[in-house]
Parts: C-alpha cells; sequence; structure tokens
C-alpha cells in the first residue's frame, strides 16, 4: 500500500493559520519569560494566554489528538504530526493550543484505558486546561529498563499503599494528578510486564512528598513549583482506593505496561515532530546568516563547507520528516484495523533517535554559523541546545531505540552456513535451473 500524508484543503488551510499564530502571537512571549517568573508571573502569563487559547477553540484546533467524543477533534497521528511541527517552533505553543506533555498524553491514556468514572474527575478536566498532570514512572535507579521499579502499591482491605522513591515526574509540583506505576505483584510470579500497574493518586493525598524540582541542563536555575519541573518524589504509606487503578479494579492490575505503550507510542510521534519545528527554526537562523555575514571576501553562503552544513541540514530534517510521518501513517492504519501500535515498534523507535540526532546537529550549525553571537543568551539557540541535549536522554536512550530497532530488524533474517550471495553456490543452482537453455557442453565444463 502506497504511503500518502495528504491532507484536505481545509486542513491545510488550518496549518498555514498556525504557522502565522504561532510565529505571531506566541513566539514573542519568549522574550518576556522574566515577567512570567517574578511573583505572580503565572497569573499574569495566565491572563495574556487565555484569549490565545479561546482563538485557538474558536479555529476548531483546541485537544486535537482525543476523539470527538471524548472532547477532542479526532485527528490521526499524521495530522497530530503536522501540527505538532508547527507547534516544535516554540515551548509555549502546546499548551495554548491543549496539546502539551504530559497532559495530553495523560488524557490520552485515560481515554483508552481510564473507566467512565475515571474519564469525568481526571480526563474532562485535563481537556479543559483546569488542571495539570504527572506521569510518574522513571526511578533513579530505573530508567531505560522499566522492569526494575521498585516502588509498589499493596492491597491492604480496600486500598492500595504506595511506597517508592521517584525522580523526573514532570511538573507534579505543579499537578493536581500524579499517575503513578507501580509493582502490583511478584515478576517472577506473573512476569514483568504483568507486574505493574498505573494508581491516580491526587497530589495532596497524605504521604506524597515533593522534595524538590530537579534543575536540568536545559534549566539549571529552575525553581521548584514553576511550570515544567520534573520532581523528586517519596511515596510514604500513601493511600488511595483500590478503583483508583487506571482501568478499575481488578481489570486494570498488571495493565501498567500496556497502557504505557498506548500512552508513549503517540508520544513519540509528537515529540518527533516538534524536534522538526524546532530544528527548522534553527535552520532558518543558520540560512539567514549565511547571507548576511561577510568574512574573507564573501559572504558565509559563498563557502563551501557552509553549503555543506545547509545541504546536510535540509537532507536529515526531510529524512526525519518522512521517517515521522511514515510513522504516524502507519499507527493511523494499525488504528483503522484495530491492532495495537506495537507492531509499529520499529518505525518509532526510528524516529526516536534520528530526530533527536538531526535536532542537535542542526542547531549546533547554526550556533557555530553565528560565532560568539550564537553562544550568547541574545539569540535562542543556546537554549534550544540545551533543550535539544534531553531528547537524546527522555522517553529512552538513544541506545535502547536503536536496539529495538537491530532485534526487529534481524528477526526478517535466519542464520546460514553459506551466505545467501555465495556466487559459486549460485552459480551451480542457475546452471540446473537454466540447463535445456545453456551449450550442453558449457554446462558440463560448469
Amino acid at each position: 500500500m502506497a504511503w500518502d500524508f495528504q491532507t484536505e484543503p481545509d486542513f491545510e488551510a488550518k496549518l498555514a493559520w498556525m504557522r502565522t499564530f504561532v510565529r505571531e502571537q506566541i513566539i514573542p512571549l519568549e522574550t518576556l519569560e522574566d515577567h512570567w517568573r517574578a511573583p505572580g508571573g503565572q497569573e499574569r502569563f495566565a491572563a495574556v494566554t487565555a484569549p490565545l487559547k479561546d482563538e485557538v477553540k474558536r479555529q476548531g484546533l483546541w485537544a486535537a489528538h482525543l476523539p470527538p467524543d471524548m472532547g477532542g477533534l479526532g485527528f490521526g497521528q499524521v495530522k497530530l504530526g503536522l501540527m505538532h511541527e508547527i507547534l516544535g517552533a516554540c515551548a509555549y505553543a502546546p499548551a495554548i493550543f491543549g496539546n502539551n506533555a504530559p497532559d495530553s498524553g495523560n488524557a490520552e491514556l485515560l481515554a483508552v484505558g481510564g473507566t467512565p468514572e475515571q474519564k469525568e474527575r481526571w480526563m474532562q478536566p485535563l481537556l479543559d486546561g483546569r488542571f495539570r498532570s504527572c506521569f510518574s514512572m522513571t526511578e533513579p535507579g530505573a530508567g531505560a529498563d522499566p522492569t526494575l521499579l521498585s516502588t509498589t502499591a499493596v492491597r491492604d482491605g480496600d486500598e492500595w499503599v504506595i511506597n517508592g522513591h521517584k525522580w523526573f515526574s514532570s511538573n507534579a509540583s505543579i499537578a493536581e494528578l500524579l499517575i503513578v506505576m507501580c509493582r502490583t505483584a511478584d515478576p517472577d510470579e506473573v512476569g514483568p510486564y504483568k507486574a505493574f500497574s498505573m494508581i491516580l493518586v491526587p497530589r495532596g493525598t497524605a504521604g506524597v512528598n515533593i522534595l524538590r524540582d530537579v534543575p536540568t541542563m536545559s534549566h539549571p536555575d529552575h525553581r521548584t513549583g514553576e511550570p515544567g519541573g520534573h520532581a523528586e518524589i517519596v511515596y510514604d504509606n500513601v493511600r488511595v482506593p483500590l478503583d483508583s487503578v487506571v482501568g478499575g479494579f481488578p481489570d486494570g492490575v498488571g495493565q501498567g505496561f500496556a497502557l504505557a505503550q498506548k500512552r508513549l507510542g503517540p508520544g513519540r510521534i509528537h515529540h518527533a515532530m516538534r524536534w522538526l519545528g524546532q530544528s527548522q527554526r534553527a535552520f532558518d537562523m543558520l540560512c539567514e546568516r549565511a547571507l548576511s555575514r561577510y568574512s574573507h571576501g564573501s559572504v558565509l553562503a559563498d563557502k563551501q563547507m557552509i553549503q555543506q552544513w545547509i545541504a546536510d541540514s535540509y537532507a536529515d530534517m526531510q529524512a526525519a520528516r518522512l521517517l515521522t510521518l511514515q510513522a504516524a501513517w502507519t499507527m493511523d492504519r494499525l488504528h483503522e484495523s484495530g491492532r495495537h501500535y506495537s507492531d509499529a515498534r520499529t518505525e518509532i523507535a526510528v524516529i526516536k533517535f534520528w530526530g533527536a540526532k538531526v535536532l542537535y546537529e542542526v542547531i549546533d550549525r547554526a550556533i557555530q554559523i553565528h560565532g560568539s553571537l550564537g553562544y550568547t543568551t541574545d539569540l535562542p539557540l543556546e537554549q534550544m541546545y540545551r533543550s535539544a541535549r534531553a531528547a537524546r536522554i527522555y522517553d529512552g536512550p538513544d541506545e535502547v531505540h536503536r536496539v529495538t530497532v537491530a532485534r526487529q530488524l534481524l528477526k526478517r533474517y535466519r542464520p546460514t552456513d553459506v551466505p545467501t550471495e555465495h556466487v559459486p553456490t549460485r552459480r551451480r543452482a542457475a546452471l540446473d535451473k537454466f540447463a535445456e537453455y545453456l551449450d550442453h557442453e558449457a554446462v558440463a565444463a560448469g
């Protein structure tokens, strides 16, 4: 079946509107970050962005990631990918479109796995943007291998008792809802992928101890309680009702990994397309500088090395875009046929490590062509560069995704004592196959 990434003219018009809206209304907000971080800044930011969100809703582009019967627009992954490519140009844009991580992924998780009561209590407010949520999975001793997660939820009567230590729980310090991945059974008895469940924990529940937001390379001066933080949390005898498990009790017990795949697969498409939007912004700065900066007898655009940077960046970005759209198209076809996103694990894993590589390298070239200016905060490139480094780590480090791709591809092959392309063996087979057409003596000599 041929790949088809084409969308209807009405949607193309929406994308054109989005490009202008993001460029003219949202990107300028970046320059006022000091105002948003000052006392009362978040209230001012909310006041500034509220009419922008209203305009997005008037355009019919709010929370496009969920089906209409769940309050979204029912866009497939190709359309969502094309939207996220535009939103990726600015970190503020996804939230203004009701499509920001981790809230969008958590809403999707509740949409596909939550009970009717869980959807009513938690999913609809998330869709409306009335509060924030957190996906609390990573632990200091368990990141790339989630089967090593040690946080437990033990049944005690009609409650779960949760104990454990998490970190990099994004937005936990400002979230109303924490979705906590917990070990609810012995992996030796039920297998590692049936031993975990997701449990819904209101942030104010007794025993939820948010120790701090961990400063990162991207935001080294981050203060606990600001949006975008990555919290370290200790769950100390946290008690929640049994039906707090996503999917209800007992049906949701042991479904943690299955639900995680439903959540993370689409999320990686959106990440990769947002990286392309960020790459394009850096690429635009690279090309503008190449035509503007005069050095050693000509503008930089006349230098062969700069031309190679431009050509390589464009080719890398196009390859990343086509790989990502092909993965999105594959996921749409799987969804239509009722099949699981895990059948696209190779396509999803490829875009994760390739897209992160392209993002990092294009921004690096853009910094290099700007010289000392690119290294300063007078341009957004230094912030983009620091943020880009994280792309090779979150949602699984590149190395894990490369292993996934290699293992899936190797399943298509079988070991053999004699190489399949061994010429003498192939020649003998060909002589037998075409003997009646060949000269008898030549056949004998062969």
